[in-house]
């Protein structure tokens, strides 16, 4: 595999350090990456803040179009990064196409994009116009569950905005984004993004950074409230998408049948390491033994390997730590529950658990309470709707949820009282570039993708002429 280097100032460069990244499926070193230090960390802030002044003058439509030609390098790629993503992160190589081509999209509709000046008031007297600036250097803290993905959402928009762009991805997933450096050294002004590693030992010194003005961040709840604390020093603008614990409701009119290979689905994808994922269910008296008997023998059915191998449908958790971590879920639906597939790790090298269905469990159950980020699903009864409402809102999360029924009108009323940034009806993760998404409560501050999630990236500035 050939060498990976950090894009600092539009040069490939060895880091000061190394960090082994680790392929999930055989525990075996996949790769050295180039570790940055401080000192690094600096130039390629400072590399940033250089490019600014010259990226952020350039018209929009020549900064679309260097976008253009980023899709455009990435999908001649395409099957390359595919393979790549797949070794460092795990999943299955049909879930990792996926999101190289979701990728590849995010980019292209970015490139289409304006950010036109509005006129907010004309009379004898004035005019008044409403523009939208860049902020300057934006910081991308990415995590490991769909690093390219969750990378380009935040890059596309900054880039187009006129933003410069310092990108950390996860330590134990930076290879895509290294590569994806590569191309980006090829097609863009030099220190227009750059792009570094760290091991976990970064974040907090770019986030408090005094000449980072933005920060977009994506992973979990309680490294959100940290960077959130670095970032008050300066008042920097950020975008936070946090943890979730969603939920799904399943009226009383649905055929187990049909719906339970669509929850599983939704629970299970990516090795469950999904915050728009089913993390919970809800599903009505009537059709409650049906269902956990249909999620029963998907679980006992799934084809749990590499994620390299054909046929594979869910790959290894992605890192050690997390695998450590969700055997304490596993432990808590024993006690808690009544386990009725999976519930166990795989006697073999790699991060794999069973995909594991557990049902009579109670809604104080940390496998209830808690972002589990695995393919164990509990399964909970209800009898009246209120009741299942009120217990999908007893949540500190409001990422997403979903809402699965026959009746449209009645799962429309069911999805208007959620207290959550997005909610789904007979679908999931039914995700677009031109439509916005965002979390309520703990779930995070602000947007991500659309417009909204555009100027996101922008601070308004208002103009107004005395006539």
């Amino acid at each position: 595999m050939r060498e990976f280097k950090l894009l600092i100032d539009g040069r490939l460069v060895s880091g000061a350090a190394r960090v082994d990244v680790v392929n999930p499926a055989t525990e075996e070193v996949l790769a050295a990456a180039p570790r940055a230090d401080r000192a690094q960390l600096d130039e390629a802030v400072a590399a940033a803040k250089a490019a600014f002044p010259a990226w952020s003058v350039k018209p929009i439509r020549e900064r679309g179009a260097l976008l253009a030609e980023l899709a455009n390098a990435l999908e001649a790629r395409r099957d390359e990064f595919t393979r790549l993503l797949t070794l460092e992160q795990g999943k299955p190589l049909s879930e990792a196409h996926w999101e190289i081509d979701f990728t590849i999209s995010i980019i292209r509709h970015h490139a289409t994009l304006d950010l036109p000046d509005t006129v907010l008031k004309e009379d004898a007297r004035q005019k008044i116009v409403q523009q939208h600036i860049p902020l300057g250097v934006v910081a991308a803290i990415v995590p490991w569950n769909f690093p390219m993905l969750l990378l380009v959402i935040k890059v596309a928009p900054a880039l187009l905005a006129g933003d410069t762009v310092v990108a950390k991805p996860a330590p134990t997933t930076p290879l895509t984004t290294l590569r994806f450096g590569e191309i980006c050294g090829e097609i863009l002004p030099a220190g227009v993004i750059n792009i570094i590693v760290d091991h976990n030992d970064l974040g907090e010194g770019l986030a408090s950074h005094a000449d980072v003005a933005g920060v977009a961040f994506t992973g979990s709840t309680a490294t959100g409230k940290k960077v959130m604390a670095s970032a008050a020093g300066t008042l920097k603008r950020l975008t936070l998408e946090l943890g979730g614990n969603d939920a799904a409701i399943v009226l009383d009119d649905v055929d187990p049948i049909e719906v339970a290979p669509k929850l599983f689905l939704a629970a299970t994808m990516n090795a469950g390491q999904l915050c728009l994922g089913a993390k919970r269910l809800y599903v009505h008296d009537s059709q409650y033994d049906g269902i956990c008997e249909e999620l029963g023998r998907l679980a006992r059915e799934s084809v749990v390997d590499d994620g390299l191998k054909l046929g594979t449908q869910i790959g290894p958790l992605q890192n050690k730590a997390q695998f450590e971590k969700v055997k304490g879920f596993l432990e808590d639906a024993r006690r808690n529950g009544k386990i009725i597939a999976g519930g166990e790790v795989l006697d073999r090298k790699g991060y794999f658990i069973q995909p594991t269905i557990v049902r009579d469990i109670s809604d104080d159950a940390r496998l209830v309470k808690e972002e589990q980020f695995a393919p164990i699903v509990p399964v909970l009864r209800y009898s009246d709707i209120d009741d299942a409402i009120s217990r999908a809102n007893d949540s500190d999360y409001g990422l997403g949820g979903t809402v699965w029924a026959k009746d449209l009108k009645r799962a429309f009323k069911v999805a208007a009282r959620l207290e959550t940034g997005t909610v789904w009806i007979n679908s999931f993760l039914d995700v677009s570039p031109d439509v916005s998404f965002g979390g309520a409560k703990q779930s995070g501050i602000g947007v991500e993708l659309g417009q909204a999630g555009l100027e996101a990236f922008t601070q308004i500035r208002i103009i107004n002429m005395a006539k």
